[in-house]
């Protein structure tokens, strides 16, 4: 499994470890992952993601999963998270009048 945020997409940078004598060698940054269940109102499901804390505050100032997914681009979510992006879409749309 990669070790890459679902909801924002965020994954390892590269730097450098510098010494006191100044001496570079290179490193990696890794992301802050956590997996957790986070639930859809208008869904009434739980989904699990693996996502950064970064993300998990954004989450919760967005007001929830569905309110992060209304406004997160469609470019930086994994397959899974489209696929649920896709789903609270449709269960937020009015039905149309026959």
């Amino acid at each position: 499994m990669s070790r890459r945020c679902e909801l924002t997409g965020k994954g390892p940078m590269s730097g450098n470890n510098v010494s006191h004598a100044k001496n570079r060698t290179r490193r990696r940054f890794l992301p802050n992952l956590n997996e957790v269940t986070l639930a859809s109102e208008s869904l009434g499901q739980k989904f699990k993601f693996k996502i950064s804390a970064a993300a998990l505050r954004t989450v919760d100032h967005r007001g929830g999963l569905d309110g992060f997914m209304a406004k997160a681009k469609d470019t930086e979510l994994s397959d899974k998270a489209l696929k649920v992006k896709k789903e609270i879409a449709k269960a937020a749309a009015p039905a149309p009048a026959a």
